[in-house]
C-alpha cells in the first residue's frame, strides 16, 4: 500500500486538448469534488466478510485452503469439539469454522477416564453425527489411540474409514517426529491431516498425568523439530497443547502452517477447547488454560429440578400441554 503513492503522479508528456480543463482545474487550490477523491490517500482494503472464518456468509464447507488462506491474512480463528449432531449445529448456526470430534468425548461424553479406551467405532459413530448436524463448519475427526501407532499403513486404513463412512473433511493425529511417516502418506493419498504435538493426551500413561510439555531449552526444541516435522510432512494445521506461551508464539512465527492453541498462549493462530468446559459443564476441576462462558451444569440441573418438582407436585403436564 505504501507503493500507491507513486502511481498518483500526473503523467509525464503532452496533455490531450480534451483533459487539459480537467489538469488544470485538479492543478488549481480550490479543486473540484473529483480532483480531491483522486488526491486521497487510498482506503485500506476492506476484508471480504464472505471468506473470514469466522463470521463468514459462505455456504460451502470450509475446506483446508480456507484455513491456509487465513493464515495468511494474519485471521484468528476459534475451534470447538462436538459429538452429536444437535450440539454441532448450534456451533455451525454460530458460525465456528471448524468442529473437531476428539477422543476427548471419552471423559466428558462416554464416561471413561481418560482419552485411551476410545474406539475406531465410537469416533466413527459420533463423527458422522457431526457432520450430519453441520453445513459449513470443516469437521475434523480424531484418530483414537491404536488406530495409526502400528504405522503408515495403519493409519491410512483408519483415516480413510472416517473419511469414507463419516464424512470428515480431515483427521487429527498426535505425535510430531514420531508420526510424520503418517502424516505424509495420508496427505498423499488425499486426506487432510491437522497433527498435534506438546501435551498429547493418548500418551498420558507415558506422561504419568497432563504435565506442561517444552519447558527448558532441549524440550523446546524438540517442540519446534515435532512443529517442522509435520509441517513438512504436509500437515495444515498443528495443535499446541499445554505449551509456554512464548515457545507456542515463536513456534507459530516458525511455521507457514496455523498453530491451535490450547493452553498455548495468545500467539497461535487459532484457539480451541472443550465444548463442555467452554460451557461450564464439566464437573470438578478442569485445566487453568479453561476459561467458562457459561454455567450449563448448574442451568441444566436447575431445570431438571424444576422439572421434578412440577411433576411431584402435579403442576405439569398443564391443560395448554394436554390434547383432547
Amino acid at each position: 500500500m505504501t507503493q500507491l503513492s507513486p502511481a498518483r503522479k500526473p503523467a509525464e508528456g503532452p496533455v490531450p486538448p480534451a483533459e487539459q480543463s480537467a489538469a488544470q482545474t485538479a492543478a488549481e487550490p480550490a479543486s473540484e469534488p473529483a480532483a480531491q477523491t483522486a488526491a486521497e490517500p487510498a482506503a485500506p482494503p476492506v476484508a471480504d466478510s464472505s471468506k473470514t472464518l469466522y463470521g463468514g456468509k459462505g455456504s460451502r464447507r470450509i475446506t483446508v485452503r480456507d484455513i491456509a488462506a487465513a493464515k495468511r491474512r494474519g485471521e484468528k480463528w476459534p475451534m470447538l469439539t462436538a459429538y452429536d449432531a444437535m450440539t454441532a449445529g448450534v456451533f455451525d448456526e454460530a458460525g465456528i469454522p471448524v468442529l473437531l470430534v476428539g477422543d476427548s468425548m471419552g471423559n466428558c461424553h462416554l464416561g471413561y477416564e481418560s482419552t485411551v479406551p476410545v474406539t475406531m467405532d465410537e469416533i466413527t459413530m459420533l463423527s458422522a453425527a457431526v457432520v450430519r448436524g453441520t453445513k459449513r463448519t470443516l469437521v475434523v475427526a480424531d484418530l483414537p489411540f491404536g488406530s495409526y501407532q502400528e504405522g503408515p499403513a495403519q493409519a491410512l486404513r483408519n483415516a480413510t474409514r472416517l473419511v469414507k463412512e463419516a464424512g470428515v473433511g480431515a483427521v487429527k493425529l498426535e505425535g510430531g517426529e514420531r508420526s510424520a511417516h503418517q502424516v505424509e502418506l495420508l496427505v498423499s493419498a488425499g486426506i487432510p491431516v491437522m497433527a498435534h504435538i506438546g501435551l498429547t493426551p493418548q500418551s498420558v500413561n507415558a506422561f504419568g498425568g497432563y504435565p506442561v510439555q517444552g519447558r527448558g531449552e532441549e524440550a523446546a526444541q524438540q517442540l519446534l523439530r515435532d512443529a517442522k516435522a509435520v509441517q513438512h510432512a504436509g500437515a495444515f494445521a498443528v495443535v499446541l497443547e499445554a505449551v509456554p506461551a512464548a515457545l507456542a508464539a515463536e513456534v507459530t512465527r516458525a511455521l507457514h502452517i496455523p498453530t491451535v492453541g490450547i493452553g498455548a498462549g495468545p500467539g497461535c493462530d487459532a484457539q480451541v477447547l472443550v465444548w463442555t468446559d467452554m460451557a461450564g459443564l464439566t464437573g470438578g476441576r478442569v485445566p487453568r488454560f479453561v476459561k467458562k462462558y457459561l454455567q450449563l451444569r448448574d442451568l441444566l440441573g436447575g431445570a431438571a429440578q424444576e422439572f421434578a418438582e412440577e411433576v411431584v407436585g402435579g403442576a405439569f403436564p398443564a391443560e395448554e400441554h394436554s390434547f383432547h
